[in-house]
C-alpha cells in the first residue's frame, strides 16, 4: 500500500496480495481517520460479500474466486468502541461480465486498487441496535 494526502483527501494504491479491509483499517489507524468516506475500483481474485437479512438478523455470505474487476467500492469510516469501523459495499464483475455485489467482508487485490478516502473532521460512533435491526448504526456524539 502506498498513499499521498491532498488536504482532506487521501489517494491510496493497494498492490497485489493486499486485503482491502485490513489495509484500509491499518491506514485509518496510522493517519487517525475516525470519520470519512471511501470510494474505489481495481482488480481482485478473491472476495467474500454478504447480504444482511433483517428478519433473521444474519448475514448470508458468498465467496467469489477468480479474475474480477472491482467496478465499484463505496463506504464510510466511523468508530465502534473507539476502534476504526469500516462499512463497505462492493460490486465485482467476472469474466462473463456478470456483476455481483453486496456488503464487503473480505477482498484480496490481484493487480492494483485505486482508493480515495476523504477525511471528515469529527467522529461518529457505532451503536449496536438490538431492538430494530440488529445492525451497528450511527450514534452521533
Amino acid at each position: 500500500m502506498e498513499y499521498r494526502r491532498f488536504e482532506d483527501t487521501y489517494v491510496i494504491r493497494l498492490d497485489r496480495g493486499d486485503e482491502i479491509i485490513a489495509s484500509i483499517t491499518e491506514f485509518c489507524k496510522k493517519e487517525q481517520v475516525r470519520l470519512g468516506t471511501l470510494e474505489g475500483l481495481g482488480a481482485a481474485d478473491h472476495a467474500v460479500i454478504g447480504l444482511y437479512n433483517v428478519g433473521e438478523r444474519q448475514y448470508h455470505k458468498t465467496e467469489l474466486n477468480g479474475p474480477m474487476e472491482i467496478t465499484s467500492l463505496i463506504g464510510n469510516i466511523t468508530t465502534k468502541d473507539g476502534e476504526v469501523y469500516l462499512h463497505l459495499h462492493i460490486n465485482l464483475c467476472d469474466e462473463a461480465m456478470a456483476v455481483r455485489g453486496g456488503h464487503l467482508n473480505e477482498c484480496r487485490i490481484s493487480a492494483t486498487s485505486e482508493i480515495i478516502v476523504r477525511k471528515i473532521n469529527g467522529q461518529v460512533e457505532r451503536l449496536h441496535d438490538t431492538e430494530v435491526s440488529g445492525l451497528n448504526i450511527f450514534r452521533f456524539l
